[in-house]
């Protein structure tokens, strides 16, 4: 049988529409290379680097029933930071993480656009001064890099470490705020 683009695009509104979908993600081309968004009704849940085979993951994360759909406001926030015109995301997160790691994530997310920190001044500011060890872990697995800005976060001699989208995007990323130059 074969669906018509149109017939396509209405049976994924409705879908949407009478709340019958899990999860949504979708395919965004960027600076930084081709991103998986996905949002739940709650809010943006995932932003992955490499978008392939990330289907299955959603699934297991926040339920089977997922659906391949623009989602327009996270696309048009992404557009705008990497535009340099946007400092401050304003989308609703659905974070599902482990109560120490959603606390590092919402300290990481007052770090100013531009401004970096360290992983031990992280830990300091969630009152595990020793933790920088387990602040690098939070940061590795954050669910929603950029918006979350991990990127911001370096070793306490101010080298680069550690990105799991690569060293090159956590330096493109900081080169776009100002934050690094050159």
């Amino acid at each position: 049988m074969n669906v018509t683009p149109e017939l396509d695009a209405r049976f994924r509104a409705a879908a949407l529409r009478e709340g019958i979908v899990d999860v949504r993600y979708d395919v965004v081309p960027s600076p930084v290379g081709e991103l998986l968004i996905a949002a739940t009704e709650h809010g943006l849940a995932r932003i992955h680097f490499g978008p392939a085979g990330q289907e299955e993951e959603l699934a297991q994360l926040f339920g089977s029933r997922v659906l391949r759909s623009p989602i327009e406001d996270v696309r048009r926030e992404l557009d705008e930071y990497f535009e340099g015109k946007r400092r401050d995301f304003d989308l609703p997160i659905d974070l599902r993480v482990a109560a120490f790691n959603e606390e590092v994530l919402r300290e990481l997310a007052r770090v100013p656009y531009g401004v970096t920190t360290t992983y031990g001044a992280l830990a300091a500011k969630v009152g595990r001064p020793r933790a920088a060890r387990a602040i690098g872990t939070v940061m590795n697995r954050n669910p929603i890099p950029i918006v979350l800005p991990c990127h911001r976060v370096l070793g306490a001699n101010g080298s680069l470490t550690g990105y799991a989208g690569g060293l090159d995007r956590k330096l493109q990323l900081l080169r776009l705020e100002g934050a690094i130059l050159g």
